[in-house]
C-alpha cells in the first residue's frame, strides 16, 4: 500500500486469494486491521456516517442485481457495498459487499454490533440517508440507545400539509459553517408518527437550504438543537466525499467480477489501503486531513536510495520541499526492527 499500489494486484495474487475467502475471513481481516488501528486513529471514536455504494459490473449479463448508479444517473447492474466512515479521522472503519437487494436492510444494525464487539462500546451517532436504513431498524436503533439523524422521502401529502401552515409556526437559524452558499434558514420543528416506528419521532422541516422543496431531517435525539441536527447531517457530505476518493484513487469502481466475495475481498483491500494512509497522515503536521492521492503525491511517490548494512537500514531521501515535514513527523522513531528484514532497524537521512 505504501508503495502506491493502490490498485489491488488482482491478476497475479489477490485474485489467487479471493477465490478462496468467505465472508468471514474479510470479517476476521477488518476485526483485526480495525482493532489495531482504533487506539491510533480514532481512540474516541463517537459517530459514523454510513452509506451504500453500487460498483458497477462492466462485462456480460450476469444474475446481479441493478441498483441506481449516480455517475451515469440511471440504474444499472452492480454490487451493492455498504461503508461506514469515523466523523474525526474521516477514516474508512467497516465494509461488505456480499449484499443482494433483499438482505441489505438490517446493514446498519450489522455494523453496530461489528463496532460494540470490537471496542466494547456502541456508536453514539449514526448519520445516513434515507434509503439506507428503513423505519423499522430505525426504531431497533432507537431502542439500543443510538442517535441518529437521516432524511426522509418527501410525499406530496407532507409538502402539501407543510404548504398549509402559518408562516408564525417557522424559525429562523443561521447555518455559519465555513464556505456554506445558503447560510440563513427557516425549519419547523415538530414530533411525527412513522410507519414500522415504535412511537413518535422528530422531523425538522427546513427551507432555505437550496432547494426548491423543504428538507425533511428526522432524529430520536430530542435534546440537540436544530441547528446542531442539520450542522451534524451536514458533515455526513464527508462520507460522500471519502467514497469519492475511493473510487478516484482507489479504483473502487474498476471491478471486473460478477461474485460478490470477490468483490467483498477488495472492498476490504480497499478499507487497508484508506486505514494505512489515514496512518500515514496522522503524523504529518498539517497534513492530518489530506487526501491519500494528495498524500501520494507529496510523501509517498518519493525516490531516493535504501542502502542495506550489517546492522541497519538506511533511506536516503532525495531532496523534496516536502521533506521537513517528514522529519518533523519522526516516522523513523522510536526505531523498530522489520520482522521480515533480519529484525533490521530503519533509519531515515535527509540530505
Amino acid at each position: 500500500m505504501f508503495a502506491g499500489l493502490n490498485v489491488p494486484p488482482k491478476k497475479s495474487y489477490v485474485t489467487d486469494y479471493s477465490y478462496r475467502t468467505i465472508r468471514d475471513h474479510q470479517q476476521k481481516l477488518l476485526s483485526g486491521w480495525i482493532g489495531a488501528v482504533a487506539p491510533l486513529l480514532f481512540p474516541q471514536a463517537t459517530t459514523f456516517s454510513l452509506d451504500f455504494h453500487p460498483i458497477p459490473f462492466r462485462g456480460d449479463a450476469t444474475g446481479l442485481d441493478q441498483h441506481y448508479l449516480p455517475r451515469r444517473g440511471k440504474a444499472g447492474t452492480s454490487v451493492l457495498s455498504f461503508f461506514a466512515q469515523e466523523h474525526d479521522s474521516q477514516g474508512v472503519c467497516y465494509a461488505n459487499a456480499n449484499l443482494t437487494r433483499r438482505d441489505q436492510a438490517g446493514e446498519a444494525l450489522q455494523f453496530v454490533e461489528f463496532w460494540q464487539e470490537l471496542t466494547g462500546v456502541k456508536p453514539q451517532w449514526l448519520d445516513f440517508d434515507s434509503k439506507a436504513v428503513p423505519y423499522p431498524e430505525l426504531s431497533q436503533l432507537n431502542q439500543r440507545g443510538i442517535w441518529f439523524v437521516t432524511i426522509r422521502r418527501r410525499g406530496a401529502a407532507i409538502l402539501r400539509r407543510l404548504s398549509t401552515l402559518p408562516a408564525s409556526q417557522w424559525r429562523q437559524a443561521v447555518i455559519d459553517t465555513a464556505r456554506r452558499r445558503h447560510q440563513r434558514i427557516r425549519y419547523l420543528d415538530e414530533t411525527v408518527q412513522l410507519p414500522g416506528y415504535k412511537g413518535a419521532r422528530r422531523q425538522l422541516a427546513v427551507t432555505g437550504l437550496g432547494r426548491a422543496q423543504p428538507t425533511l431531517f428526522l432524529s430520536n435525539n430530542t435534546k440537540e438543537s436544530a441547528r446542531a441536527l442539520i450542522v451534524r447531517y451536514a458533515s455526513r457530505n464527508r462520507v460522500e466525499d471519502g467514497l469519492g476518493i475511493s473510487v478516484n484513487f482507489f479504483h473502487l469502481d474498476c471491478l471486473a467480477s460478477e461474485v460478490r466475495l470477490n468483490v467483498d475481498l477488495d472492498t476490504t483491500m480497499t478499507v487497508l489501503a484508506n486505514g494505512c494512509y489515514r496512518w500515514l497522515a496522522k503524523p504529518l503536521r498539517g497534513f492530518d486531513t489530506a487526501a491519500p492521492k494528495q498524500l501520494y503525491r507529496k510523501f509517498v511517490a518519493t525516490a531516493g536510495v535504501v542502502e542495506i548494512q550489517p546492522e541497519r537500514l538506511v533511506v536516503h531521501f532525495d531532496k523534496r520541499c516536502h521533506n521537513p515535514i517528514l522529519r518533523e513527523a519522526a516516522l523513523d522513531q522510536p526505531s523498530q526492527g522489520i520482522p521480515w528484514l533480519r529484525n533490521l532497524p530503519v533509519v531515515f537521512q535527509y540530505p
